[in-house]
């Protein structure tokens, strides 16, 4: 029987637990970001390596969860990336299972603390805090870094404490619950539902790690909550698979399968073969020490998911085609328009996403390239068969100028200050596009209007625009690659053609009215032409901006 001070020595016990429990999770959060922000780069080149290879798939899968801490984060990721187009379901497949190599190092770091590691990442957490006054951003991020992994120790350290798991009416309560549920079965399930509520194995993981730790979990049991928290950790994905496109189901489902079919086969193992599995995690890491026992668990958890991915890298061909044969392709609907390569999936990882957007607007860029030269041709010769390209092309252009910017708007609030100065760029590139592809959609229609009103440029006006568009056009190709290969080497080149320009807005108008005045140009015409010596003059500017923004994020854009 309770009585009432039992009572209340057992709620503060679970107080302390919980206490601790969510002080570790709020540390691996921190951690998390931190290392997030400060290994964006490293991100963007391990995922820019993308390709067929299965090991890199694993490797890039198991070393971008390393610098996150979180599988579910790489999943999530992925699934952004399928829906995006930018990956495919046999890319993505390795990727998912090296997450899940990579998710287990929390619980090799959680397996290794003691007093004098304890006393050190104290340390950490309050240099990480005093950290956090300084201005720089690098120092801040250090010292959420810091913290993070400061916390981690203090959370686990709380749970493990004398308040907590130390006490007798705490370790009475866990041993007669684990009594009750002393079945393979349900110690999956307690470890699938746990996880699923937390959003994270790797803190689940660790929380179980310190459960064995202190003797109030037996190893024996520990390993089937593991196991069922390798499946719980799928629940992230499936959600985040929800309204996206079919592939991005596919990975979910994919991520699902690898766990359900490794957790299968290790339980039918450590059910019939419970007692040599023991033997020899106890062999590995002999004593009764709180390390030693805790390193069973973790080197468990390594043995676990490195074995699930030797055993089924082979067959990844036969998983994307199961994953094909369960959900299958939806049926022609009418197609809408959607970015191609961003997905409100990836604003979790700034980083990534921002490569993502500089992919959408190269994409943009390019049909802003090729309405500029359609539109221009159509213009000089009166040939109006490419109306409806550039017409659709605007439509495209138009929405992504305004769906990108709603994304970067979202993706601002959780940027570093390095990201904030590209978002600041891609802000003024985007608005510089949007009126270069209205330009050209008006350069099209002075041609559409001057055959419906059967006109047309006398010979001198037309050798006039083409020598004008064409160093436009020059100046697209070197905007074009300075903006998409960061590539300065001929901005002075053109600033050179931007002036050039400028001056023959000047020498074309003044011709013009010569014509007028001689009777060789006709008034009807005159609208037309100078609205077309106009555009191309503000279509050079707005492309002086857009190579710039490369050296002058958010500087001294020329207004027009």
């Amino acid at each position: 029987m309770f009585t009432g001070n039992t009572i209340v020595q057992l709620a503060q016990s679970l107080i302390w637990l919980l206490a601790g429990v969510g002080v570790f999770i709020v540390g691996m959060n921190f951690m998390s970001d931190a290392l997030e922000k400060s290994a964006g780069s490293g991100m963007k080149k391990m995922l820019s390596k993308i390709s067929n290879n299965r090991l890199s798939g694993i490797g890039i899968g198991a070393g971008v969860t390393a610098i996150i801490q979180s599988s579910s984060a790489t999943s999530v990721m992925v699934i952004g990336l399928v829906n995006a187009g930018v990956m495919t379901l046999m890319q993505a497949t390795p990727i998912i299972m090296g997450a899940n190599i990579g998710t287990t190092i929390t619980g090799l770091l959680v397996a290794l603390k003691n007093d004098y590691f304890n006393m050190l990442m104290y340390l950490f957490a309050f240099a990480g805090v005093m950290m956090g006054f300084f201005k720089n951003e690098k120092i801040k991020i250090a010292g959420l870094l810091c913290s993070g992994l400061g916390l981690i120790f203090v959370g686990l350290n709380v749970m493990s404490s004398e308040q907590a798991f130390g006490n007798p009416l705490v370790e009475d309560l866990f041993t007669n619950i684990f009594k009750t549920i002393d079945f393979p079965l349900l110690l999956i399930l307690v470890g699938i539902i746990f996880t699923s509520l937390i959003q994270s194995s790797s803190a689940a993981t660790g929380i179980v790690i310190t459960m064995v730790g202190t003797g109030v979990l037996p190893l024996e049991l520990a390993l089937f909550i593991i196991l069922g928290a390798n499946i719980g950790t799928c629940v992230t994905a499936l959600l985040a698979s929800v309204g996206a496109n079919v592939n991005s189901k596919r990975v979910a489902l994919i991520h699902f399968t690898f766990n359900v079919i490794g957790t299968v086969l290790f339980t039918a193992l450590i059910w019939i073969f419970k007692e040599p599995a023991v033997e020899l995690l106890v062999s590995m890491f002999p004593g009764s020490d709180p390390m030693s026992l805790q390193m069973r668990v973790s080197v468990f958890h390594v043995i676990f998911n490195v074995s699930t991915t030797c055993l089924l890298l082979p067959f990844t061909k036969y998983l994307v085609k199961y994953s094909s044969l369960i959900i299958k392709d939806k049926k022609a609907v009418e197609e809408t328009l959607t970015l191609k390569y961003v997905d409100d999936r990836l604003l979790s990882t700034p980083p990534i996403a921002l490569m993502q957007v500089k992919r959408e607007m190269n994409y943009m860029l390019g049909l802003v390239e090729e309405n500029m030269n359609l539109s221009l041709e159509a213009m000089g010769t009166g040939s109006l068969v490419s109306g409806e390209r550039i017409r659709k092309n605007e439509e495209i252009i138009d929405f992504t100028n305004g769906a990108l910017t709603k994304f970067l708007i979202k993706l601002s609030a959780g940027a570093s200050q390095k990201d904030e100065r590209a978002i600041g760029s891609y802000f003024h590139v985007l608005n510089d596009l949007e009126r270069i592809g209205d330009h050209a959609e008006n350069f099209y229609e002075i041609g559409e209007e001057m055959k419906s009103k059967k006109i047309e440029f006398s010979e001198n006006a037309q050798n006039d625009i083409k020598k004008m568009s064409d160093t436009v056009l020059q100046m697209l190709t070197i905007s074009k690659d300075a903006f998409k290969n960061l590539n300065n080497d001929r901005l002075c080149e053109l600033s050179d053609l931007e002036n050039e320009v400028d001056g023959m807005k000047k020498e074309l108008t003044e011709s013009h009215f010569s014509r007028l005045a001689e009777g060789n140009c006709s008034m009807e015409v005159s609208p037309y032409y100078s609205s077309a010596v106009l555009g191309l003059e503000r279509v050079a500017d707005h492309l002086v901006n857009v190579g710039y923004s490369i050296i002058n994020p958010v500087g001294s854009q020329k207004e027009v």
